[in-house]
């Protein structure tokens, strides 16, 4: 049940081709927990530019390899991550910042939010977010064990963002039927505990930066609650483009706070 869960999760969050079919989504949306063990398994790929030389120095006969330049490798963890993910949650961020730029009821906004067409206000929103990461990726360490504090922040910030989708899920409210509701609908809010409890293998890894991690991690249920009260009253609850917008801002917040961790503590 979890394997085929978790292979509906790795189908629905990512483009990993992985199959999955309707057994897969819907042991998917039955089951939360799968949400922050894709975040594990994104946060990885994603950080690859930060240890494929250290990776790569291993082999037999091939020299010891200095670090990516930082501005390099965070191209490179911008590409990686948005390949592995695809846009369907920055598409949910830009509709939900349409929604935030429109002045008038719920109804109003659900509609801009339906609309195919990206306004200013999305536009705007999409651009600061990955500026946004981009900026955060400038402070992460390299320092220490070689890249594993940038590795350990950058699949924090990956699992915190996963975890607030999955928080919404188990305590939100479906404002209408659609894809968010299928997955709102599914859950009972007792699943909040062992979806938090699946972040805590991230601190068993020994070296530096463990605050940072938790600081990143610490940041899922606050952006979970800030998104969902919002959402709750200006659209009406918790749909698929909500559960987009908190994925990527969680991981956005949560990288700064890793950065901002490591370099004061």
């Amino acid at each position: 049940m979890v394997l085929t869960a978790l292979r509906g999760a790795v189908s629905f969050l990512t483009r990993l081709p992985v199959g999955g079919g309707e057994s897969g989504w819907d042991a998917f949306r039955r089951t939360p927990i799968t949400f922050p063990l894709v975040g594990y398994l994104v946060g990885l790929l994603a950080a690859v530019p930060f240890f494929a030389p250290d990776l790569l120095s291993l082999l037999p006969f091939v020299p010891r390899l200095p670090p990516l330049p930082l501005n390099v490798a965070i191209v490179g963890y911008l590409l990686a991550l948005y390949a592995v993910t695809g846009i369907t949650h920055a598409d949910g961020l830009a509709d939900l910042g349409d929604a935030f730029a429109v002045h008038g009821s719920v109804e109003k906004r659900v509609d801009v939010m339906k609309d195919s067409e990206t306004g200013v206000g999305g536009t705007l929103a999409v651009v600061l977010v990955v500026v946004g990461l981009a900026l955060g990726a400038l402070g992460l360490p390299t320092n220490g064990w070689g890249a594993l504090p940038a590795v350990r922040i950058v699949v924090a910030a990956e699992v915190a963002a996963k975890t607030a989708m999955a928080l919404l899920v188990c305590l939100g409210r479906a404002p209408h039927e659609g894809l968010g509701s299928q997955l709102v609908g599914a859950v009972d809010g007792w699943w909040v505990v062992p979806v938090l409890t699946l972040s805590l293998p991230l601190f068993l890894v020994p070296g530096p930066a463990v605050s940072a991690g938790l600081a990143a991690l610490l940041v899922a249920p606050l952006v979970a609650g800030g998104v969902g009260w919002w959402a709750t009253r200006t659209v009406g609850g918790v749909s698929g483009d909500v559960l987009g917008a908190a994925n990527e801002l969680t991981r956005l917040v949560a990288l700064h706070a890793g950065v901002v961790a490591w370099t004061f503590f």
